[in-house]
């Protein structure tokens, strides 16, 4: 059986017609053409199908595209604005945190999602939070940099 979904992704309503069990990453890729999403492991273990579905990342291969009706995601494909990258795809550029680009899809919505919640992480913080997304090229100090680049700075107290 299919089914006519209909998502808010990356600001745009967008529908598509989907099998009941289409995952939302294949529903992503294959139906509304957004390939940026990654496939890897297909088990929820690599973490480079990572995106963000109502403000929370979700691994789109885990999480059947009929789930996410009505929701909204956002997916890398999202993250540039007027041809512009954002400031974490900018850091990643400049602090050399993707080699073969297969994980950086996961790790920026993962970290997008993260620096939200905490815009001031420490170094360990960071590597908690990318622990379930697999590099295998970096060796993810230069994913860390980028990430500590971005964060917000805590105030100065005067005492």
């Amino acid at each position: 059986m299919k089914a006519m979904l209909t998502l808010k992704v990356n600001g745009r309503e967008l529908s598509g017609e989907a099998p009941n069990n289409m995952h939302l990453g294949d529903f992503l890729r294959h139906v509304l053409g957004l390939t940026g999403t990654h496939i890897g492991c297909e088990h929820g273990v690599c973490g480079s199908c990572t995106v963000i579905v109502d403000g929370q990342p979700v691994r789109a291969c885990l999480m059947l595209a009929r789930q996410a009706q009505g929701a909204t995601i956002e997916t890398v494909e999202g993250l540039a604005h007027d041809g512009q990258l954002s400031v974490l795809q900018a850091a990643f550029r400049n602090h050399h945190a993707l080699q073969c680009g297969f994980c950086t899809p996961g790790m920026l919505m993962t970290l997008t999602a993260f620096l939200r919640d905490v815009p001031n992480p420490s170094e360990e913080a960071i590597r908690e939070a990318i622990s379930g997304n697999i590099c295998r090229c970096t060796g993810y100090q230069g994913i860390v940099e980028a990430a500590l680049a971005v964060a917000t700075p805590q105030e100065a107290s005067t005492s």
